[in-house]
This record gives structure tokens, C-alpha cells and sequence, in this order.
């Protein structure tokens, strides 16, 4: 998947598109619904490449920084799922104040017309764009017939719960996956850097891959999960079946490092420190306890990783 990073990185050669904008964090089962839209229309319109056009980092961290929502999903990781959707290539429109000033009338012109040629754009029905959200889907089919681009706006997907990024942030800090995932249409997943922890898991008899988390990044509340682990070298592994701890590890004294530790079931022979993983949560076990000795401890990760067997549709073994 190709990412622009800046309007000045799109191929002058860009022939006419069709585009669709948000900030498509998680890339929910919403954002995919737009996307289905889009890809129509360019397939009648001739086969069009589908461009999505977001905004990094999100507008909410420059404007209102102490209200910037946890993301559910990179840069990178966004493009990789717009890709799976349908997506051709991504433009990510580096957000400013400046950015952030501009006109609808100058958004169009900049990045519709002048960068990506629109042929068509498709959005959500309730998209809001240019300074002080002055823009919407009239504003769109208004500045389209001035321009030669058809622009509709989608009606938002989803059941009694409408499908959105915050609705997706709610279930996590809930713990609820199973709900993240009904909603994003895959399960949520984080990806990091292995680094290495105290080793306390293998001293148990249970080695995990630490991952730590961002204060800027979503992760499921604190618990135990069970779910999968891959490895992201070239080219990926296969994912294997993990006991997944996020949190602190009350039962220790002195830790306060929020992390995500994945124990491979059956296996304490991976070397994984430095290597970049994909941890994907299937179902919660149970919140996190503190433990008053280490043997009970043990006792309960035990427990964990039968329910996991079951829960993942393993054999015992």
C-alpha cells in the first residue's frame, strides 16, 4: 500500500480518482462500509484508482491535545487495512493549526482537484471538513458541480449501535474485544517491539513477550486475554496461541509499566526480543488480580492457559 505523506508527494501523473476522507482510526466496519461505496462508484466510472485521504496525526492532537482520543490503529497499519478494504493508495495530510485553518473551498481545491483529480467522492453522511468544521456533504456536491466531481454522502452502518471509532474505544476500556471486534470487523490487534522485561514469567514457568504500551495508543483495560502472536518478519510467521497479560502485575511491588505479555502456549524456546509483533486478542479471562503469593499465582496462570485452550478451540496437551 502506498502512502503519500504530503500533497507534494502525489505523482503530478495522477490520472482522475475517486476519494474518499476521514480519519479512519481502527478502520471500522463503517469506514469500510464508505470504502464498499467507493470502490463501486470507481468501478462505474471506469475502474478509477479509490484514493483515501486522512490526517496525521489526528486533528483532535493539534486542536484540543488534552482531549486527543487514545488511536486504535497507526499510520501504517491504517494504510494496510484501507488496502484490505478496497483502498488504492492513502494520502495523509500532514495536520497543523495551519491545516486546520483552511477553508472548504481551499480543501477542495488543494487536495480534491489540484492533488488527486477527483473524479468522485464518497464519504460519510455525517462528514464535517475545512475551519471550524464549517463543511459538510452539501458544501462537497456544491463545490463538485463548480469542479467536475459527483460527491454523496453514506449513511452511517451498523445496528442499534452505530459503527465509530469511539464506540470501538468504549469496548476496550471495558475489555470487551469480542464487542472491538463485532465492531472493526477483525479483532483488535497491537503491534511493538519486543524488549525485555524482568523475566519473571520465565522463573514461573511461563516466558512472555513484553510489548510495552503508549499512553496514545488504545489497548484492552486490564486483564488477562486470550488470543495470538505473530511475528512480523519477512516474511510474517504464523500466529500462534497466547495467554495475553495487559496491565502493571500488582502482585509485584514496584512495577507501574503498563504492558502487554504474551505467553506462546507450550513454548519457551521463541527468541523474540527486538522483533517486531502483532498481538491480536480473541476473548477476555478475567480482570487483573492482585495475587498474596507467588505459588497462587502460578496456580491461576495455570488456570488461564486451560481456558485459553478452550477459548482459542485447542486441545489440551
Amino acid at each position: 500500500m502506498q502512502i503519500w505523506r504530503s500533497l507534494e508527494e502525489v505523482p503530478a501523473s495522477l490520472g482522475r480518482t475517486v476519494v474518499t476522507v476521514g480519519n479512519f482510526d481502527g478502520v471500522h466496519r463503517g469506514h469500510q462500509h464508505v470504502v464498499r461505496r467507493a470502490r463501486e462508484v470507481a468501478r462505474e466510472l471506469g475502474d478509477l484508482p479509490v484514493v483515501a485521504v486522512t490526517f496525521d496525526p489526528h486533528p483532535i492532537a493539534v486542536l484540543r491535545p488534552e482531549h486527543a482520543p487514545q488511536t486504535l490503529s497507526s499510520l501504517e497499519t491504517r494504510a494496510a487495512l484501507l488496502g484490505d478494504a478496497g483502498v488504492d493508495q492513502v494520502l495523509a495530510v500532514p495536520f497543523s493549526r495551519d491545516v486546520a485553518g483552511w477553508s472548504p473551498e481551499r480543501f477542495v481545491a488543494d487536495v480534491l482537484v489540484d492533488a488527486l483529480h477527483a473524479r468522485a467522492v464518497v464519504v460519510g453522511a455525517n462528514f464535517r471538513f475545512g475551519t471550524k468544521a464549517s463543511g459538510d456533504v452539501a458544501t462537497l456536491v456544491r463545490l463538485g458541480a463548480v469542479h467536475d466531481f459527483s460527491a454523496e454522502g453514506i449513511a452511517l452502518d451498523g445496528g442499534p449501535q452505530v459503527w465509530s471509532s469511539t464506540y470501538v474505544r468504549s469496548c476496550l476500556a471495558a475489555g470487551d474485544v469480542e464487542g472491538a471486534a463485532e465492531a472493526l470487523g477483525h479483532p483488535f490487534a497491537i503491534r511493538g517491539e519486543v524488549v525485555k522485561g524482568d523475566q519473571r514469567g520465565r522463573e514461573l514457568g511461563y516466558p512472555t513477550a513484553n510489548v510495552p504500551t503508549s499512553p496514545g495508543c488504545a489497548a484492552p483495560s486490564d486483564g488477562v486475554y486470550a488470543g495470538w502472536l505473530r511475528r512480523l518478519d519477512d516474511p510474517p510467521a504464523a500466529a500462534l496461541p497466547a495467554a495475553i497479560s495487559v496491565g502493571t502485575n500488582p502482585t509485584f511491588e514496584g512495577e507501574r509499566e503498563r504492558r502487554v505479555e504474551s505467553y506462546i502456549l507450550d513454548r519457551d524456546d521463541l527468541e523474540l526480543y527486538g522483533v517486531e509483533v502483532e498481538v491480536t486478542f480473541a476473548a477476555r479471562i478475567r480482570g487483573m488480580l492482585r495475587f498474596d503469593s507467588v505459588e497462587e499465582l502460578v496456580l491461576r496462570m495455570h488456570d488461564d492457559v486451560e481456558r485459553c485452550r478452550v477459548l482459542l478451540g485447542l486441545t489440551g496437551g
